[in-house]
């Protein structure tokens, strides 16, 4: 949906704003918050045609919203997304966030172009087009994120300069290649050349980035990263000029161990994002409503975490019109019984009402958009056994990705693992399990092999199409056979989250759209996520979400070790590593 204020519509506005015309909507006896000056006043808000015309008091108007002393605060922005994370459907994300009072998104769809390219950034815009939800979208700066995996689709700094010559496509997504920042890569050099030419802004990436390596990343003109895990690398980039996005996902939750570095000072250059965020986190928690809440409790003063997810994403993206209560401003508004705990009482867009008391109003058919899809297995060449070096061996040494809860960084642990037969043993007492990355897209056979400590399954595999960034199919597992069973129930559908043991598939989640999204609606998404989750944690699986957990240890762009189909990276060398040292 592209709205535009127009000279006949600010004639209009200027006829109500001067109480010569009735306004189309009166907001009554709100409590406003304006965050240009922290204030909170009772007055009435005007609005037509979609904007807000004025404040003040005694206006006439068609309709009329009593608020009987709520807050109006603007709607939420969410700066930094995946919707392809949430394993929703553009229609059926709106429908989980809209209740919760976000009105703005702007979502990276680097997720569906790794499997598709171009043709997965025109089904995000498609999809997403005409909703009662502003969606702006991200340029994917890196498909493929790296030379170390394989993906599905490439997209060169020519398809970069066609993606933002596009409505809605307003910034060049995060750059997750820092290392071709550093060392001027030709082609990533390409691709900052073409949105420093068309003066978008360019997200960042750069995980522990520090010093002389971090200036060099900057000065490419990246001005914003969302992956600091510590109130110490938040406070060097801040002091380096960039926007900070503080995260608070399914994966990765790092909002609270940041809020130290937002100051008087910093805090205009702050923002709260989610990141990665699965369908039961988004019903049970929320959305940025959560990430409001979270930070309030912490000790955030409500006004200035207001600011982070209204005014000052808006400022980040240059977003015209959006971002505060003000005449001239999108009537894109949010009720809250309180500034606490954010509960909404309802969301406002262009002037409607979309959600009241949890509810999503509007009746919306479902998407006739054409269903992508990005699956290609051979299933009969997959060979599960790890071979340990040597002969004759009860053990060997082998570098084992560690989990960290919470995060999506890991540990790059080394130790001793059992050896039967030439072949390397699962460890349970140790909970370390095998660990596979299947490429998906060409048929091409790899298969990276790898150990994995700490998601804690007893028995049994989970496997998933999703992880990041490339999204094969990566797989986790103490048996064989029950491997195989999640493995061929994910390629049977095209695409899912699945867990199975040696005798049968217990519960699967089917993820048809590109193998990253269901085409289901949110309740039925929801409960099949629920199932599948719980027949996890059954087998043993401690991670609040194993299947997110699992999806980003395939990301060889976040410290310190991770695996995708072609072998065990080392993040901080960014080189591939051999399993046994």
């Amino acid at each position: 949906m592209t709205r535009r204020l127009t000279a006949e519509i600010h004639r209009e506005l200027a006829a109500v704003a001067q109480k010569k015309a009735p306004a189309e909507l009166c907001i009554k006896n709100g409590r406003v918050i304006d965050l240009f000056t922290g204030k909170i006043e009772e007055q009435d808000i005007a609005i037509s045609r979609g904007f807000i015309a004025a404040l003040g008091t005694d206006f006439q108007a068609e309709r009329y919203i009593d608020c009987a002393g709520a807050f109006v605060a603007p709607g939420f922005i969410d700066a930094h997304i995946h919707i392809e994370s949430t394993l929703l459907s553009p229609l059926e994300f709106s429908k989980a966030v809209i209740p919760r009072g976000t009105t703005t998104v702007i979502a990276d769809p680097h997720e569906i172009a790794n499997c598709l390219g171009m043709e997965g950034v025109e089904y995000m815009l498609e999809a997403s087009k005409d909703l009662p939800i502003s969606i702006y979208i991200c340029a994917p700066s890196c498909v493929p994120a790296t030379h170390l995996e394989t993906s599905g689709a490439e997209l060169g700094h020519k398809e970069i300069a066609l993606l933002l010559e596009k409505k809605r496509i307003i910034a060049l997504g995060e750059m997750m290649n820092f290392p071709g920042v550093i060392c001027s890569d030709p082609e990533v050099e390409a691709k900052l050349e073409v949105a420093r030419k068309k003066a978008v802004v360019i997200d960042g990436h750069c995980p522990g980035l520090s010093g002389t390596r971090l200036c060099a990343y900057i000065s490419a003109g990246i001005d914003s990263d969302h992956e600091c895990t510590t109130a110490r690398e938040a406070e060097e980039k801040l002091s380096r000029g960039m926007w900070l996005f503080l995260r608070q996902g399914t994966a990765e939750k790092n909002l609270i161990d940041l809020l130290p570095a937002v100051t008087k000072i910093t805090q205009g250059r702050c923002c709260l994002v989610s990141d990665d965020r699965h369908p039961d986190d988004l019903m049970d928690l929320g959305h940025l409503d959560y990430s409001l809440r979270t930070a309030v409790k912490a000790g955030m003063d409500p006004i200035t975490a207001l600011r982070l997810v209204t005014l000052n994403p808006a400022m980040r993206f240059g977003l015209q019109n959006t971002g505060a209560i003000a005449p001239g401003y999108f009537a894109d508004l949010v009720l809250l019984h309180n500034i606490e705990k954010f509960e909404v009482i309802k969301t406002i867009f262009n002037g409607m009402t979309v959600a009241a008391n949890g509810r999503f109003l509007p009746r919306i058919p479902a998407s006739h958009t054409p269903v992508p899809k990005d699956f290609n297995l051979d299933l009969s060449q997959l060979d599960f056994s790890i071979k340990a070096p040597g002969q004759k061996k009860t053990c060997t040494v082998a570098r084992i990705i560690g989990t960290i809860e919470g995060q999506i960084i890991t540990k790059h642990l080394k130790m001793e693992v059992k050896v039967k037969d030439g072949l390397v043993q699962p460890d349970l007492e140790n909970d370390i399990i095998k660990l596979f990355v299947i490429e998906r897209h060409h048929g091409t056979g790899n298969i990276g092999k790898g150990l994995v400590k700490g998601l804690g399954l007893k028995r049994g595999a989970i496997a998933s199409s999703v992880a990041h960034d490339s999204h094969n199919l990566i797989v986790a597992g103490v048996n064989d056979q029950a491997i195989l069973n999640a493995v061929k129930a994910v390629a049977e559908r095209e695409g899912g989250l699945c867990v199975a043991d040696e005798e049968k598939v217990i519960s699967i989640l089917p993820l048809p759209i590109a193998g990253l999204m269901s085409d289901r609606p949110l309740d039925e998404v929801r409960l099949m996520a629920d199932r599948t989750i719980k027949a996890a944690k059954d087998l043993g699986a401690i991670s609040s979400n194993p299947f997110m957990t699992i999806s980003f240890l395939a990301l060889p762009v976040i410290p310190s070790l991770k695996l995708t189909d072609k072998g065990l990276v080392d993040v901080e060398r960014f080189s591939f590593v051999p399993l046994f040292v």
